[in-house]
């Protein structure tokens, strides 16, 4: 039998969070969450959850303010241990979001809100699907 595969969620809404890692769980991944707040305030250990659970996909909402939102998810997505993660991003405005980032590197899939959780389970498969070997 092979192994789960690990999704990483990070939000900023713990309903989100729980809807997100019960769709993913029913897909057959295995879940690990956090709140995106506790990683910017120093309660999350973010490298500490990557290095321990080598997430194949990180699910990661950019909320507002969303150029804010962006330089902190910018920083840790060029940090040593986040570098090579895969990411599919989630946000309430697909189009700003888009705008702000400007031609992304390492994303998927940006999925707005409200969610269609077929959606977002398929970006995570297609991601972990081109996870590079490690």
């Amino acid at each position: 039998m092979q192994p789960q595969e690990i999704v990483a969620v990070l939000n900023t809404s713990p309903d989100t969070v729980e809807l997100l890692r019960t769709s993913l769980e029913r897909a057959g991944f295995s879940v690990v969450t956090g709140m995106i707040h506790d990683i910017r305030d120093g309660r999350l250990d973010l490298d500490a959850l990557v290095r321990q659970h080598d997430p194949a996909v990180i699910v990661w909402d950019i909320a507002v303010p969303y150029e804010r939102q962006w330089q902190f998810f910018k920083q840790i997505k060029e940090s040593q241990t986040c570098g090579r993660c895969r990411f599919v991003l989630t946000t309430t405005n697909v189009r700003e979001v888009t705008r702000v980032a400007g031609p992304q590197q390492n994303l998927h899939e940006i999925v707005g809100k409200p969610y269609d959780l077929a959606q977002v389970v398929r970006a995570v498969k297609e991601t972990a699907r081109e996870r590079p070997t490690r």
